[in-house]
């Protein structure tokens, strides 16, 4: 994995580090509105890692047109590497998606996705990085 050994510890570090946007989404759990974030619609090869601290989360090889609006996934790198939590939040049960590293909101996870996972990583661009290939 790779990541930061070095992780903020306040909410002032974290936006500090991330900035209002990305700290909002990553810390506090908001969501981005579909079809703006930078990754929805991006068709290049690389990895994406987390933007809190750099663990690496997915590959491009399973990332897939969903319609959503938001980069989607059907598997992460490592099953480990994902923290799945029950959400309540907007009256519905949903399945949160968190970086197990610094506990990143990333998005959700629906059943709704193609084969071989049946799993739509359903994130938001701002909770991630690109590196190309």
């Amino acid at each position: 994995m790779t990541q930061s050994r070095d992780l903020p510890t306040t909410d002032a570090e974290w936006k500090e580090k991330l900035g209002l946007e990305r700290f909002e989404i990553l810390r506090r759990g908001g969501t981005e509105q579909p079809f703006t974030g930078v990754y929805w619609d991006e068709k290049n090869p690389g990895t994406y890692s987390c933007a809190g601290c750099g663990t690496e989360l997915f590959r491009s090889d399973t990332k897939y047109e969903s319609g959503t609006g938001w980069p989607s996934f059907w598997e992460p790198i490592d099953k480990d590497r994902i923290v799945e939590v029950e959400d309540r939040s907007m009256g519905i049960v949903r399945v949160e998606a968190r970086c197990a590293v610094c506990d990143g909101h990333l998005g959700h996870v629906f059943p709704d996705g193609p084969q071989p996972t049946g799993l739509r990583y359903c994130l938001n661009s701002a909770s991630l990085d690109l590196a190309p290939d």
